[in-house]
C-alpha cells in the first residue's frame, strides 16, 4: 500500500510531459508524499493508497505551477517618462544614449535600501504568484558595482521561501556604469576579477547573464565574461539579438548556455546553433510589445529545428513593465503566433529547462509537487483569457498556498 500525504482526485490533468495534447489525463489523480509526486494517472487506476489528506476537485484542471524564467523585478524607481517619450517617437536606443534607459534605474537602485527593494520586489512577486507562478528567475544588473549587485542578490535570496522558488542570476554586464564611461574593457575586468568571484563565494549566483548588443556589450566582452563563469562552474545565459543580429545567439550556444533570450534578429545560423546545443530560446513578447518592435523571432525556424521555446515576462521598469505571466502568454500567442499549448509549455516544461531545473515543469512521478489548480474548461483558456484570473489554488512542494 502506498503511503502519501495528499491525494488529489477527480481532476483533469495537463501534465505537460509530452509535446502533444498538453499531456492530458482526464478524470485523473495525483498522490504526493512530502514534496514529491509519487503517483499520477487515471482516477479508476489509483492503486491502494493510505492518504493523510484527500482532495476531491471535480471539474477542476491542474497543471504544473508556472515558471517565469526571465525577470528583473528588483529595482527602484520607474521609467514611465521613457514610455511617454517612446510614444512621442523616440527609440529605445535614443533614450539610452540621452541618459535614460538602464542607467537611470541604476542610479535609483544604488540610492535605495535593501528593505525598500525587498518591499517593492515582493509586491511584484505577489502579482506573479497570484497567477499560479511557483518559480521565478531574478536578475541583478541595476547595481553595476559590487555593493549594489550584492544587495540585489541578497534581496532575491530573501524572497525565497516555502511558497516560491527563486533562481538568482548575476547580470553585472547589463550596461556600462557612469564611472566606467568609455572603459568597457576595464569594467569587464572589474566584473570578472572582483565582482563575480566575491558574489559566487557568498553563494549568491545560480547563473551568469549579459546584455550582448550594440548599446551594451560586445561579443568579445561576453566571451571573456563567460570564460570566467565557466572557470567558476556557473551556467550562462544571454540577452541576444534583440535589437540587431550580433551573433549573440551563436555565442550563447557555443558555451552551452541554458538559454538565449529575446532573439528577434537571430539568423538561421543562430537557430541551427541553438538546436545543436540544446539551448532554450526564451521569448519575451512583453518587451517586443512595449517597444513596438517589428522584427519577430524566427518562430517557424525554431519549430522546424525542434528548438525548445520558453516564455517569460521580462518584468523590468524600462522595456517590459509587466508582472503578468498569463499576459505574456497571450502576447506570445497574438504577436508571435505560438499556439496555446506552446505557450503553456513555455511557462512550464521549457521554462524549467531554461533555468536548468530538472525537478519542475511537468507533472510526473518523481517531480516536485508544484501544482496549479484552475477553474477552466480546457488548458487553452490560460492563454485565451485576459483580465480574468482562473487560479483556484496553488500547491508548492506538496503544500497548499
Amino acid at each position: 500500500m502506498l503511503q502519501c500525504d495528499l491525494l488529489i482526485r477527480d481532476i483533469n490533468i495537463a501534465s505537460m510531459n509530452s509535446n502533444s495534447n498538453y499531456g492530458i489525463i482526464e478524470n485523473g489523480a495525483i498522490a504526493v508524499a512530502e514534496s514529491t509526486i509519487i503517483w499520477i494517472g487515471k482516477g479508476d487506476a489509483v492503486p491502494e493508497i493510505n492518504a493523510k489528506k484527500t482532495l476531491s476537485l471535480p471539474g477542476k484542471w491542474v497543471s504544473p505551477a508556472l515558471i517565469d524564467c526571465h525577470t528583473h523585478i528588483i529595482f527602484a524607481g520607474n521609467r514611465a517618462w521613457e514610455f511617454e517619450d517612446r510614444l512621442k517617437g523616440k527609440s529605445y536606443q535614443e533614450i539610452s544614449k540621452s541618459g535614460g534607459g538602464i542607467i537611470s534605474t541604476v542610479n535609483e537602485t544604488r540610492k535605495s535600501s535593501s528593505k525598500h527593494l525587498l518591499k517593492l520586489a515582493k509586491n511584484r512577486l505577489d502579482g506573479l504568484q497570484k497567477e499560479g507562478v511557483g518559480t521565478v528567475e531574478i536578475k541583478s544588473g541595476y547595481g553595476l558595482d559590487l555593493a549594489t549587485e550584492r544587495m540585489m542578490l541578497e534581496v532575491a535570496k530573501k524572497l525565497e521561501n516555502d511558497q516560491i522558488s527563486i533562481k538568482k542570476t548575476f547580470l553585472g554586464a547589463h550596461a556600462l556604469p557612469p564611472e566606467y564611461a568609455k572603459k568597457s574593457d576595464d569594467y569587464i575586468k572589474y566584473v570578472c576579477e572582483e565582482v563575480m568571484p566575491e558574489l559566487h563565494s557568498l553563494s549568491l549566483i545560480d547563473a551568469v547573464d549579459a546584455f550582448c548588443e550594440n548599446i551594451a556589450f560586445s561579443n568579445h566582452h561576453v566571451e571573456i565574461l563567460f570564460e570566467k563563469a565557466r572557470s567558476l562552474d556557473l551556467p550562462v545565459k544571454l540577452h541576444a539579438d534583440q535589437l540587431s543580429n550580433s551573433g549573440g545567439t551563436e555565442l550563447a550556444a557555443s558555451f552551452g548556455a541554458l538559454s538565449a533570450d529575446h532573439l528577434e534578429y537571430t539568423s538561421q545560423k543562430g537557430v541551427e546553433a541553438l538546436a545543436e546545443s540544446g539551448t532554450v530560446a526564451v521569448m519575451l513578447p512583453g518587451a517586443f510589445f512595449m517597444l513596438n518592435e517589428k522584427q519577430k523571432p524566427p518562430i517557424d525556424d525554431f519549430r522546424k529545428m525542434s528548438v525548445p521555446m520558453a516564455i517569460a515576462t521580462d518584468c523590468n521598469p524600462g522595456s517590459s513593465p509587466i508582472c503578468s505571466i498569463r499576459f505574456a502568454m497571450s502576447l506570445a500567442a497574438n504577436l508571435f503566433h505560438l499556439t496555446p499549448e506552446e505557450c503553456l509549455a513555455g511557462v512550464t516544461r521549457e521554462a524549467a529547462k531554461a533555468l536548468g531545473i530538472e525537478s519542475k515543469g511537468t507533472l510526473e512521478i518523481g517531480k516536485d509537487a508544484d501544482i496549479a489548480i484552475w477553474d477552466i474548461n480546457h488548458p487553452n483558456e490560460l492563454t485565451y483569457w485576459i483580465g480574468i484570473n482562473p487560479l483556484s489554488n496553488l500547491i508548492i512542494a506538496g503544500k497548499m498556498i
